[in-house]
């Protein structure tokens, strides 16, 4: 048998050639890294909804809306930024099965879900209603607690200050 890695053609590749790189997706997520041009909002932890506000209040300025999933660790500290979807004027498509699985790659304790109104009102619609209920119930199934939803626009709207979740 051969020393040499053969590559898709059966050509020989040498040792001092061959480059094999083994990365685990979690040794990606786990690293506790922070580089200095990080945002100011990596390793604060949050306890208000106040404060995604004024983190994120430049979403009111988007023509889209914009579906972000903010992943927390133990300490309610976010340790990763999803932006799930980007839809239309009024609308945006969220999949349980995106929204979870990026959750699930970082090892994330819960979940913050915000998302943006361009008219500026934060009125939670019925389609509001109803995608806040599935993520808590598919949150719930697989240990990923949500925590808040908020809707961002002039003013915010917690869905947890509301009473709504």
């Amino acid at each position: 048998m051969s020393p040499y890695l053969k590559n898709l053609f059966g050509e020989e590749i040498p040792p001092e050639n061959k480059k094999i790189t083994i990365r685990s997706i979690e040794a990606r997520f786990r690293r506790e890294v922070i580089r200095e041009d990080a945002p100011k909002w990596v390793s604060m932890r949050f306890t208000a909804p106040q404060q995604i506000f004024e983190m994120f209040h430049d979403l009111r300025l988007e023509a889209k809306e914009h579906f972000i999933a903010l992943h927390l660790d133990g300490k309610n500290r976010i340790s990763c930024f999803d932006r799930v979807s980007v839809g239309s004027l009024n609308q945006s498509i969220v999949s349980m099965r995106e929204l979870f699985k990026t959750a699930c790659i970082s090892s994330a304790a819960s979940i913050l879900v915000l998302h943006n109104h361009p008219t500026g009102d934060p009125t939670p619609s019925r389609e509001d209603l109803d995608i806040t209920r599935r993520i808590k119930e598919s949150g719930d199934l697989l240990g990923i607690k949500l925590l808040d939803h908020i809707i961002i626009g002039d003013s915010y709207l917690s869905f947890v200050e509301r009473g709504l979740l």
